[in-house]
């Protein structure tokens, strides 16, 4: 198959214009189609439908698509690798991980790694869905389980628990309950057990719903939660890695906690020798082993409320 075809094709079908795709490939209208007609003809199928406001795909020109679009990835990340030097760390680097995760704990932290690589672009994915690391859906992957697909270098960066929170505010107006039972006279905040969420957490929150919970509120993340919570609102359910940012959260119900959650960092074996995957591991890792400095240090300090 021509490979020049097949880059005009992809340009065109990701701009879904013959004039857009020339303009970016610096080719005319007249040659772009010539060169689509050509490919179509070598297939012996249609690739696109023609109308006025522009082209649309055909089911064989989607499927023509996706392997264009995989192509083009692994292209860029092959560019990308020969581009790496051994002295600098520089470029896109796509980091995908759960929105509580990204939001409370890995973005305030990513300007130190922006200080020391002032050239780095990160693109932060932050979703519930778990990405196809093989397929270069993402580079890197910070997640609450250990990942199951073949072909990654994964490393367990630590454990988490789920526990029980309030402001200070909070107990001062509602009290502190000692019992699940007294749960009935707070309001919960949690996600639904039902949302994208570790199973750990769901279990969690199904045990303190059963407490004939009167009031909760539920949102599907825990930035959401923790909102809720540093307002004054009610009890939250919240992972305990917020402590050390958050100290002003108390816990609530010492001995109620969700089972251990691991987290693994993961990346493709492809990905093995890159400066900027190197780079961000590194990164993690450092500031896992701060943070379990500092979560001993404030456990030392305040012992009855983590």
């Amino acid at each position: 198959m021509d490979w020049d075809k097949l880059r005009i094709f992809h340009a065109v079908a990701d701009a879904g214009s013959l004039t857009h795709a020339g303009d970016s490939l610096h080719l005319s209208q007249s040659a772009v189609s010539r060169q689509i007609r050509g490919l179509e003809e070598s297939l012996n199928t249609t690739l696109f439908h023609r109308h006025a406001r522009g082209l649309i795909l055909t089911e064989q020109g989607e499927l023509l698509f996706d392997a264009t679009r995989s192509m083009a990835k692994r292209l860029d990340t092959a560019t990308a690798r020969i581009r790496d030097s051994e002295e600098e760390v520089f470029g896109e680097l796509r980091v995908t991980t759960a929105v509580g995760f990204g939001t409370l704990w890995l973005a305030p932290r990513l300007p130190k790694l922006y200080d020391k690589y002032p050239d780095l672009k990160i693109d932060l994915m932050l979703e519930e869905r778990v990405l196809d690391l093989p397929m270069r859906e993402a580079d890197v992957a910070v997640r609450m389980k250990e990942p199951s697909q073949a072909d990654l270098i994964r490393k367990r960066l630590m454990s988490i628990r789920m526990r029980c929170y309030a402001s200070s505010g909070y107990l001062a107006k509602m009290g502190r309950p000692e019992r699940l039972e007294e749960l009935s006279s707070h309001r919960l905040i949690c996600q639904a057990p039902s949302a994208p969420q570790v199973s750990a957490g769901a279990s969690l929150i199904n045990r303190l719903l059963a407490n004939d919970v009167h009031s909760n509120l539920t949102v599907n993340n825990y930035f959401g939660v923790l909102q809720g919570v540093i307002h004054d609102l009610g009890i939250g359910v919240l992972p305990d890695y917020l402590i050390e940012d958050f100290p002003n959260l108390e816990r609530v119900f010492p001995d109620i906690e969700s089972v251990e959650v691991p987290v693994f960092l993961a990346f493709p074996e492809e990905l093995r020798h890159s400066k900027r995957v190197a780079a961000f591991r590194d990164f993690v890792q450092e500031e896992i082993i701060s943070h379990r400095r500092n979560l001993r240090e404030l456990r030392e300090r305040t012992p009855d409320d983590n």
